[in-house]
């Protein structure tokens, strides 16, 4: 029978090369991922491959390379930077003797780890439940062994059964009790619509700098730090604009690439209220060499979640990390496009709430200084 290896912070991480443009990206990010677990990277694997192996992902060869740097190094656990099959995980873990996490897992650990108040640990606790259900079912061949259990099961329910079942139960209560906070949510939102306030949800890759430029404007205290996902609990602020004006400023959980599905589906009330915004702030990490695909992959994941169509104001933040300077760039119509500014200096957030204002309806037009257009 088969069972788990367990865990430990002494880790190694694994990065297999299929062609893909972004893999050094990927690599980089896999070992940012690993620092905000808190684990003490070893080493890395590489390897290239034109196609996953079925049984291992990585083949014979390179499993017996990553046995030999795991005997060598005395790592606890091996980080793939895929997304493995329960069977594949089960393979690698008997051939390595020591834990294998894939990169969804490890997402979701960090989830769990960063998760504050009552519904970010529902959200989280239902994604890894979700995902541990497809490992009941093919890959946990241990959990069939019978076991007693007076009062949990009828006559040969195997222990896999009993699991599955409890599991499916413990998702339905959580499900339940976040229904209801979403029903709690709309009610506020409703309330928030009468009032005529505008919502505007600030969105990004991870690490773009949302948490700090979203204190800098409010004073918040909201937890910010230069690691992946170091906030995961959406807060929602009223913000004072000129003249009056106010909106109602929402922080959200920042995306990555491949973002795993049962986080999305775990995160959906918070997220719809992303694709309920009247206006989205999509903070770019304007100093990092990926910013483009970092875009792209927000944009892509706003699809998912039907904030597409949302207008959006793209703010290029940290700028004082590099040599552009702060201001405000139109499109040939003269509609607000980017914002430039750094959260930590301070620099552009007065034309930043200026074009919040003027995009909301909720102040005065923005002032023409620090402007310019995509003509010049």
């Amino acid at each position: 029978m088969f069972e788990r290896h367990q865990g430990g912070e002494r880790a190694l991480l694994v990065a297999l090369d299929f062609g893909a443009a972004e893999y050094e990206e990927g690599l980089e990010e896999l070992g940012n991922l690993a620092a905000s677990a808190g684990l003490d990277v070893l080493g890395v694997v590489r390897g290239k491959r034109s196609r996953p192996d079925p049984a291992t992902y990585a083949g014979r060869g390179k499993v017996e390379e990553i046995a030999a740097q795991v005997a060598a190094a005395a790592a606890e656990v091996v980080i793939f930077n895929h997304e493995l099959s329960p069977a594949q995980e089960r393979n690698l873990e008997r051939a390595l003797q020591c834990r294998v996490v894939d990169r969804v897992s490890l997402i979701l650990d960090i989830f769990a780890r960063r998760a504050q108040s009552a519904e970010g640990k529902l959200q989280v606790e239902l994604a890894q439940l979700k995902h541990l259900s497809t490992r009941l079912v093919r890959g946990w061949t241990h959990l069939e062994r019978q076991k007693g259990g007076i009062g949990l099961r009828g006559p040969g329910e195997t222990q896999l059964e009993t699991d599955r079942r409890l599991l499916g139960d413990r998702v339905k209560l959580l499900t339940g009790r976040l229904q209801k906070l979403e029903r709690q949510r709309q009610v506020q939102r409703r309330a928030r619509e009468r009032r005529r306030v505008p919502a505007v949800a600030l969105v990004g890759y991870t690490n773009a700098g949302k948490s700090t430029l979203f204190n800098a404007l409010t004073k918040a205290g909201v937890y910010a730090a230069d690691q992946l996902f170091a906030t995961l609990d959406t807060t929602t602020r009223r913000l004072h604009l000129v003249e009056g004006g106010d909106v109602v400023l929402s922080d959200t959980v920042g995306f990555i690439t491949r973002l795993p599905h049962e986080l999305v589906a775990a995160f959906h009330a918070t997220l719809e209220a992303t694709a309920q915004a009247d206006l989205l702030l999509h903070v770019v990490d304007a100093a990092s060499p990926h910013r483009e695909h970092q875009i792209a992959e927000v944009e892509q994941v706003l699809a998912r979640i039907g904030a597409a169509d949302v207008p959006q104001i793209r703010v290029y933040n940290k700028i004082d990390l590099t040599t552009l300077e702060p201001g405000v760039l139109r499109d040939e119509y003269g509609k607000i496009r980017s914002v430039y500014v750094s959260a930590r200096t301070g620099a552009g957030l007065g034309q930043l709430r200026d074009a919040l204002a003027e995009a909301t309806g909720a102040g005065k037009v923005i002032e023409k200084t620090g402007e310019f257009s995509l003509l010049h």
